[in-house]
């Protein structure tokens, strides 16, 4: 039997599999965290929505800021050298897309038929979102101890995907009682935040710790570059899974070296898809294909066989 509930489907299209001791999504809910790798640039952000809807995602996401809110002036300043300019300031703004960018996201999101929503780093950022009429929330790592914000999102109850890197255990049990006082449906989504991260870091077992403990369904937010351990989370019940994606790791970008390019998506989304049929029922049976190679293999006479 299953442990812990698994989001219905009015929340998110994934169902358990009561055969296992953990739920097992029939197939993973799938994010291209889209974020900042499309570098600024509107029409190769639709080239990375076109990737994540043409490899089968459910949804894109996208991160938002500002800036001199989440960064002091002083950073800033500082240099940096960049396709934008050689200041802090320069590569940071030209990351950031604009209102009539994201009303045009929205639009090429409907035309497709593919979700989108975003990471708010800080107040004016989710106020900003609000304006959208998105069916998700995310809380990125870095702002899983912000009350504020974590507070400003579980208000809205809309599924929340919280991502608990850099988080201790004591941290995530705050922005939990957040999320339940106000009766917010979420996800919790075990984070490693280092890119890329290395195999030996990535503890996915921290899954069954984080389900334990909150009672509740998980998910997985990788930054490594293989596909494997996103299909070991699903494995390991993991009901959401969250990938950068880029057109090229070669790209501009600090998070394009973690990141999955396009047809590394469309393998994950296919392995995911194929994890409930492989995994069947565990009801051992004979195949007909079994039965067929029986017969030709088998050259004693039944009265010889054990049953």
């Amino acid at each position: 039997m299953n442990i812990v509930p698994i989001p219905n489907a009015a929340t998110l299209p994934v169902r358990a599999v009561p055969f296992l001791p953990w739920p097992i999504a029939e197939r993973a809910f799938v994010i291209a965290e889209i974020g900042i790798n499309h570098n600024g640039d509107l029409a190769l952000a639709k080239r990375l929505i076109d990737a994540a809807h043409a490899a089968g995602c459910d949804a894109v996401k996208f991160q938002k800021r500002t800036i001199d809110l989440v960064y002091t002036a002083e950073t800033l300043d500082q240099p940096r050298q960049s396709p934008w300019g050689d200041t802090q300031r320069a590569q940071k703004e030209g990351l950031e897309f604009s209102e009539a960018d994201y009303d045009e996201i929205d639009r090429y999101c409907a035309t497709l038929g593919i979700d989108w929503f975003a990471s708010a780093w800080d107040m004016p950022s989710q106020t900003f979102l609000s304006k959208y009429k998105l069916k998700y929330n995310k809380i990125a790592s870095a702002m899983i101890t912000c009350r504020a914000l974590v507070e400003a999102v579980a208000k809205e109850r809309k599924l929340t995907f919280l991502s608990t890197g850099m988080a201790s255990l004591e941290e995530i049990d705050a922005a939990v009682a957040i999320f339940r006082q106000y009766d917010c449906p979420f996800i919790l989504m075990h984070t490693v935040s280092t890119y890329p991260t290395p195999d030996a870091d990535l503890n996915l077992l921290t899954l069954e710790t984080l389900r334990r403990r909150y009672d509740i369904a998980v998910g997985y937010s990788g930054h490594e570059t293989a596909i494997e351990p996103s299909v070991m989370a699903a494995l390991l019940g993991a009901v959401a899974i969250e990938r950068h994606i880029t057109l090229d790791r070669g790209m501009y970008g600090s998070d394009q070296s973690a990141s999955l390019e396009p047809a590394e998506l469309t393998q994950l989304v296919r392995q995911l898809t194929a994890l409930h049929e492989m995994l069947g029922d565990g009801q051992k049976r004979t195949t007909d294909g079994e039965a067929a190679v029986a017969r030709k293999l088998r050259y004693w006479p039944k009265s010889d066989a054990i049953v």
